[in-house]
């Protein structure tokens, strides 16, 4: 299936010179990848948009730590790395 697309002239000249300068074989070429990347980035997304909503499932369900709890542990964690190394 066939597509034509506007890319206006700065996107043109860039998919030119990627194709002068052997970077690519044809312009074709240069969209296809472009495709892909767009894709990848948006599987990255979805991935971390689902990240995100165990996240908020867990903080509805009260699974959480509260931060001064997180950040005490942390204090004596550094202070036993700390003592160990003197």
């Amino acid at each position: 299936m066939a597509i034509s697309a506007e890319l206006g002239d700065t996107l043109e000249q860039v998919v030119t010179e990627l194709v002068e300068n052997g970077r690519y074989n044809s312009k074709s070429e240069v969209l296809r990848e472009g495709v892909r990347l767009v894709q990848e980035r948006e599987a990255r997304f979805r991935e971390l948009d689902a990240k995100i909503q165990v996240g908020l499932d867990d903080i509805e369900a009260g699974r959480v730590t509260p931060a001064e709890e997180v950040f005490a542990e942390l204090r004596e964690l550094i202070e036993q790395i700390a003592r160990k190394a003197s």
